[in-house]
């Protein structure tokens, strides 16, 4: 089985697992070099890794029904990590190509920096260290801030990164909350938080942190009219994707002070640029798409993604896999390929 990979950064533990499997041939494309010399590699490919940071991938190299056409032998398409922004899962699925992703690999990562964030805001970290920095003079009321515990935390999304976020959120003494329409009250119950409706969780939290992932569903859920439902002065958070939220509706509420600040992860366009509007209120708190980046997250997700590939290769079950719907089409072309 061909396995090719883009060359941008990934831990070593990826290639290590599947160097030394044998059967499995691993290619790295180099996005530097012309295209001309990259899609017979691709071309031959039957299993693709791609970044899932849509503004890391060369528009020629996401997975469109385009580059599906120009790849025949293409079974598994797998991201690095839970999202899949730079997949179009329909194409794939049209086509017989199965989409994977690794799905809680850096939940505990992304958790923590939602956490991060939250303090960072209600703390006033931000504005502390402007005063700081520019030598300004102010007292200590003047940065005074709000503490986490007995605030009512609502999450969108429950997933593997919102059940952990519910664990950090009660650990500091939150309330949780948690909308998420795939669920049951069970599962609710079993992972943390009280289940409710989005406009309920929108009106009772004080912090809204999202993690669900980027769809038709849920592409612009927040914009003025969600902004609008939440508690004067509550805080926004997004480490999920950027798009989810609308920026210059977020915009229009923290400075209208309908909202109290915003810790912000992700990005339409990343990074932002320098003079994006949000980056120049004080009470928002911005980070460069790294809450899955840390050392632990990154190696776990490179492990994971590198552990389902082997497991494909081998005729195995994938775990985390996108379009399960696709399964009896990807099996028979599987089966065609290992049988030439």
């Amino acid at each position: 089985m061909r396995v090719i990979r883009l060359s941008l950064w990934i831990d070593p533990s990826f290639d290590q697992l599947l160097k030394a499997q044998p059967g499995v041939d691993l290619d790295v494309l180099d996005i530097e070099e012309p295209e001309t010399a990259n899609w017979p590699k691709l071309a031959n490919a039957d299993i693709y890794h791609i970044s899932a940071a849509k503004d890391e991938v060369p528009a020629t190299w996401l997975v469109t029904a385009e580059l599906i056409q120009r790849c025949p032998r293409l079974l598994c398409v797998s991201t690095s990590g839970a999202g899949y922004d730079t997949v179009d899962v329909q194409a794939c699925t049209d086509a017989g190509i199965l989409v994977v992703n690794q799905a809680g690999g850096n939940a505990n990562s992304v958790a923590e920096h939602a956490i991060g964030l939250m303090i960072a805001v209600s703390r006033r970290f931000g504005e502390s260290a402007h005063m700081l920095k520019q030598g300004l003079s102010c007292t200590r009321e003047d940065l005074m801030g709000h503490e986490l515990n007995g605030k009512t935390l609502g999450l969108v999304g429950l997933g593997h990164i919102g059940t952990r976020t519910a664990q950090l959120g009660k650990a500091f003494g939150m309330r949780v909350l948690a909308y998420d329409p795939y669920l049951d009250p069970a599962t609710f119950q079993e992972r943390g938080a009280q289940g409710v409706t989005l406009n309920e969780l929108l009106r009772a939290s004080d912090i809204v942190s999202l993690h669900c992932p980027r769809t038709q569903e849920t592409r612009n859920m927040f914009n003025a009219g969600a902004y609008g439902k939440m508690k004067r002065g509550a805080i926004f958070v997004s480490t999920a994707r950027g798009g989810i939220h609308n920026e210059k509706d977020l915009y229009d509420a923290l400075a209208s002070g309908q909202l109290g600040g915003a810790g912000l992860d992700v990005w339409d366009v990343e990074p932002p640029p320098a003079d994006h509007p949000l980056l120049g209120l004080p009470n928002v708190v911005p980070t460069y798409h790294t809450a899955g980046v840390s050392h632990e997250g990154r190696r776990n997700v490179a492990t994971i993604a590198a552990r389902q590939i082997l497991a494909i290769c081998a005729g195995e079950p994938a775990p985390r896999i996108i379009n399960p719907q696709v399964l009896p089409r990807f099996t028979e072309r599987y089966n065609k390929a290992k049988a030439a």
